[in-house]
């Protein structure tokens, strides 16, 4: 055990007030992109940079103005006067509420009990947010020796494709090839799994068009929504038949296909739809090409469908990013800590859903996805469990520290 992290861990834990006040505070604050009805970060963030600057630690903003005009807005800070850093990349916008009816309490006024804090962005990327935050300032507390600096990227639009997040950033002169990343956006309940590779991400759109008419009359019209659900039921079978391969260090194993989004296509039970809007989500094993997926659907859309309008574009295309080296320095130092701070034996695997960690794996740099967490993303009465925030903080703190 490193010979500070005894006095680290019990500023960490003598802050438990505070940290749960501060993650409360974040909760309060909607923090969704305007591409699904938001406005943004910058209200979040500005809360974020005012409490960093309470505790004495200087912020860069890194703000950007999106197509919709919202402040799309990331901070970067770090402690240490090391040659190397460590980096905590945590996104601070958030999905919406959805179905407010299946809420128990307000998404956006934090609750807490037994042990939890309840609240849109609680566990999604909130409780590594604050893990990444209280770590720091543990660490600037204790006057410690350190092996590495701690930084922190709290980042924008994770939730939409890390446009005007990570993809920015990484632009910046903010991370060199120095750096060991941990991207704490996926994990297990026992902290016991570091994500070293991620699918492929195809959002498909699929557009068919019709003719509206009365629904009394449909031999007058020529109904998109039927066409619709025709088209999606053929490539929902092919997608799953030609792209069955399994691959094991992922969970789930195979690429996924799943029909999710319908926008309105008519207000009245008697009209049929001249237009009908579908989304598909593809998570895809690294083995399989993206655009040659996209090309055979377009494929059977024109073939298969002639004489309907039928459109397949995707809004949202990554191809999967070279894997991390399961040796990776950064994949060795969260082992080693997991290991003598909990006695945790990690192991390496694949995750099905997206994270900026992809975005570093493709400029050359090592990232591990680790965090301590119960499987509650995007779900409603979504939480955090407050002895995961102390505890993910204190293995952030841990690496830092010098043997």
């Amino acid at each position: 055990m490193k010979k500070d992290f005894e006095k680290i861990g019990t500023i960490i834990e003598s802050s438990s007030d505070e940290l749960v006040e501060t993650m409360s505070g974040m909760i309060s604050i909607k923090s969704v992109s305007p591409l699904s009805g938001g406005e943004g970060e910058k209200e979040r963030a500005d809360y974020l940079e005012k409490k960093l600057a309470s505790w004495g630690i200087g912020a860069v903003r890194y703000d950007y103005t999106d197509e919709s005009g919202a402040v799309r807005s990331n901070i970067v800070a770090k402690y240490g006067n090391c040659n190397r850093t460590l980096w905590i990349v945590a996104h601070i916008d958030t999905v919406a509420e959805g179905e407010i009816g299946l809420w128990k309490t307000d998404p956006y006024s934090a609750v807490v009990k037994d042990g939890r804090i309840y609240g849109r962005g609680t566990n999604d990327n909130g409780q590594e947010v604050i893990a990444g935050m209280f770590a720091l300032k543990a660490l600037m507390e204790s006057g410690a020796e350190l092996k590495y600096n701690i930084g922190l990227a709290l980042v924008a639009d994770e939730e939409i494709g890390s446009r005007y997040g990570i993809q920015k950033l990484l632009d910046e002169p903010v991370f060199d090839g120095s750096g060991l990343f941990i991207v704490p956006d996926s994990g297990d309940r026992k902290g016991d799994k570091i994500e070293v590779a991620e699918k492929g991400i195809l959002w498909l759109r699929i557009t068919v068009r019709g003719t509206q008419v009365h629904a009394s009359t449909p031999e007058k019209g020529d109904n998109a929504y039927r066409h619709s659900i025709g088209f999606i039921g053929r490539i929902d079978k092919y997608l799953h038949e030609r792209y069955n391969a399994s691959d094991d260090i992922f969970d789930p194993n195979m690429s996924t296909f799943e029909p999710t989004k319908h926008e309105k296509n008519v207000d009245s039970v008697n009209i049929v739809p001249g237009v009908d809007i579908s989304y598909i989500d593809c998570r895809v094993l690294p083995r399989y090409d993206l655009d040659e997926i996209l090309g055979n659907l377009k494929r059977i859309a024109s073939e298969e469908f002639k004489g309907i309008d039928i459109s397949v574009d995707p809004i949202l295309k990554e191809e999967a990013a070279p894997p991390t080296d399961v040796n990776a320095e950064i994949v060795k130092e969260l082992s080693s800590a997991l290991k003598e701070v909990r006695g945790i034996d990690a192991k390496a695997i694949g995750i099905g859903g997206g994270t900026c960690a992809a975005f570093f794996r493709k400029k050359g740099f090592s990232a591990a996805v680790w965090s301590t967490e119960d499987d509650v993303a995007h779900r409603a009465n979504e939480y955090a469990v407050i002895s995961n925030i102390i505890d993910d903080a204190k293995i952030f703190a841990y690496i830092c520290l010098k043997d």
